[in-house]
């Protein structure tokens, strides 16, 4: 999992990123979400206020811009592309065209 490597490997002081000066700006909350998770057994549900201060911390940055992020960009597309299928609008189209169905509708 991206995120665990994420923290251990960042709070062990091993910068993930290739631009070695910049350090992940939501490395403080993967290790957060790391932390709760170790204590409350890895029960997810556990750690749901870490988890919303993760994504909020990855919705600030653009996408690629945190390694730790990752796996949450990944969530985000997976509920945009289900937010589409339900409109009945295929995750295939392009941003203009999915605009233009949903301003025309």
């Amino acid at each position: 999992m991206v995120l665990k490597n994420c923290c251990l490997n960042s709070c062990l002081g091993i910068n993930l990123f290739l631009n070695m000066s910049r350090k992940d700006p939501c490395q403080k909350q993967a290790c957060e979400i790391q932390k709760c998770l170790q204590v409350n057994n890895y029960v997810e549900s556990k750690c749901e206020a870490a988890l919303q201060e993760m994504r909020k911390c990855c919705a600030r940055f653009t996408k690629g811009r945190s390694i730790c992020c990752s796996g949450f960009e990944r969530e985000e597309e997976e509920r945009e592309k289900a937010k589409l299928t339900s409109k009945g609008i295929s995750p295939a189209c392009s941003s203009l065209q999915i605009w233009c169905l949903l301003f025309f509708q």
